[in-house]
């Protein structure tokens, strides 16, 4: 079985693996069922209500939030924590593919995905220590989207980061500059006469002098690793690299952007100049890196800033009452079962584990009969 086999067995290829196409019409969906949610509720509240639309991009005058604002909204928050966790950001994005941020809003779901995440990456914090160090946040909050939180995710935890992936490349290429590297058994080529190929590729972006030394190549290497891992780091997490590419696409993406010459020679390492999956796979990484390379700054300007205040007000104006105060929802639900599709689990386990306890005495009873009463002994 190949590495691409035991990719396509995993849930991130299976569930949240999208084309733009299909991604386009699942958010747009999700942004008719939102509008259409706040509205009821906004009704059903007595409230006055907005005029609340479906958007298709074209009614800029609609005071529900578009498609593209509903990203920013998400993108703006994934850009603040993605220093702290990746899995928690993609979390973030995969629950917001099916809620909208018109619904619950991002910044209540936020403290709760890096809680999540923590706990699936194996870096257990009890969630008051964890509430400790988030400004202005309670147990409570945290914990109360939770159970939802994993129903958006419909699941499943795994998410399958292009991390690994680079530090693997990135031994692969020293290994290639050391000349103890290997190219694929396809191409005939000696490990000497890929370290001196190597060597005699063309500058890295920006280099005034193409790498002449084996020293010089290692510190290119290093280089291009660094400014790779920074795209990973940001673009990858922040578009949606990780529904539209595998992760070995991504990081393949972000070596050439880093540095397309040294990429290049590794990809050809790999296959034969001939090679239709070459070919192919060369046009996909080129739609992933200009995927990679729209993402522009971790620190938006004066003018995106105003653009996101704005989003931020209109959002404001359009949340769905019924969904503002996550806690009161869950303690209700928990109160009332039948609300919301709920299980009242607390309640609905006690009732059981009282019944089991009870019945389980009953068997007793009538296996070895009732306990015996303590006798008083005649003198």
């Amino acid at each position: 079985m190949t590495e691409d086999d035991i990719y396509r067995t995993s849930t991130q290829y299976r569930l949240w693996s999208f084309t733009p196409e299909t991604l386009a019409a699942l958010r747009a969906t999700t942004n008719a069922s939102a509008t259409s949610s706040v509205r009821a509720s906004v009704q059903s509240s007595g409230k006055k209500s907005p005029n609340l639309k479906a958007n298709d991009g074209s009614q800029t005058h609609d005071s529900s939030l578009r498609q593209d604002e509903e990203c920013a909204v998400v993108d703006c928050l994934t850009v603040e924590e993605e220093q702290k966790l990746a899995t928690a950001v993609q979390y973030l994005k995969r629950f917001y593919l099916t809620n909208s941020p018109m619904t619950y809003h991002p910044k209540r779901i936020m403290p709760t995905a890096v809680f999540l995440a923590m706990k699936t990456e194996d870096n257990f914090h009890y969630v008051k220590s964890f509430a400790e160090k988030l400004p202005n946040i309670t147990t409570e909050e945290i914990l109360a989207p939770e159970f939802l939180l994993t129903q958006g995710l419909r699941f499943t935890f795994d998410v399958r980061h292009p991390f690994h992936g680079l530090e693997g490349g990135f031994m692969e290429l020293m290994a290639l500059v050391n000349g103890t590297g290997q190219a694929a058994p396809s191409i005939k080529k000696s490990s000497k006469q890929l370290q001196d190929e190597l060597i005699e590729i063309a500058a890295a972006p920006g280099a005034n002098t193409k790498t002449s030394t084996r020293k010089e190549m290692v510190s290119r290497v290093q280089n291009a690793h660094g400014k790779a891992k920074d795209i990973l780091k940001t673009s990858a997490l922040v578009t949606d690299a990780y529904f539209l590419y595998t992760p070995s696409q991504i990081w393949l993406s972000a070596l050439l952007l880093a540095d397309k010459p040294l990429a290049s020679f590794y990809i050809d390492t790999k296959f034969p100049p001939s090679s239709p999956l070459k070919t192919k796979l060369l046009a996909i990484l080129h739609k992933c890196v200009d995927l990679l390379r729209s993402f522009v700054s971790l620190k938006p300007g004066k003018e995106e800033r105003k653009e996101l205040k704005r989003i931020h007000n209109k959002l404001a104006k359009c949340q769905n009452p019924s969904k503002v105060d996550l806690v009161s929802a869950h303690k209700a639900q928990k109160r009332d079962p039948s609300k919301d599709g709920g299980d009242g689990l607390d309640e609905t386990v006690a009732k059981k584990r009282k019944l089991e306890r009870e019945n389980s005495i009953k068997e007793a009873e009538d296996l070895f009969g009732p306990a015996l009463e303590p006798q008083q002994m005649g003198r």
